[in-house]
């Protein structure tokens, strides 16, 4: 455990392998309309993206998927297990990820894509330093057409 709201939830940052793909899979199909498939997720994993999560025992409670870019980091997925959610999990999980990104992976900003109606994750990201640098037109698959992807990055101690 780290000293990060990790700690305060009474849980473990892990690093995640191919033993974890089921369990990512389950979180991802209950927490999306249209979740990763399990082929992406071994796909990202073959690709060497970094796989992290929180778990709190036996129970993976959060978890990200980071590609390194160069100096950058881009945040591919950061999910938290709907039981979880909207109780300082995501927080943490996106704590875990920066700190990865800056002293792992030797990252000197993070990227992300998110849904503009996504407003929770919005707001995450907002107060945890990153700024909208971009929009992705027809980014997402929505349950009618396609909805849009705001980019933002935020700066790596």
């Amino acid at each position: 455990m780290s000293s990060s709201g990790a700690a305060r939830l009474h849980c473990d940052e892990v690093a995640l392998g191919t033993a974890d793909l089921a369990e990512i899979c389950a979180i991802e199909e209950a927490a999306y309309p249209f979740p990763w498939t399990p082929g992406n997720l071994r796909d990202s994993m073959e690709a060497g993206h970094r796989f992290h999560g929180l778990r709190a025992g036996a129970e993976l409670c959060a978890y990200s998927i980071l590609m390194p870019i160069l100096d950058e980091a881009h945040l591919l997925n950061l999910t938290v297990a709907p039981g979880r959610q909207g109780h300082g999990w995501g927080r943490a999980m996106l704590a875990f990820s920066l700190r990865i990104a800056a002293v792992e992976m030797g990252a000197h900003s993070m990227l992300l894509e998110v849904r503009p109606s996504n407003g929770i994750a919005l707001a995450l990201y907002a107060s945890m330093g990153f700024k909208q640098v971009g929009r992705r037109r027809n980014y997402y698959p929505a349950s009618v057409g396609r909805e849009d992807a705001l980019v933002l990055r935020r700066s790596l101690p």
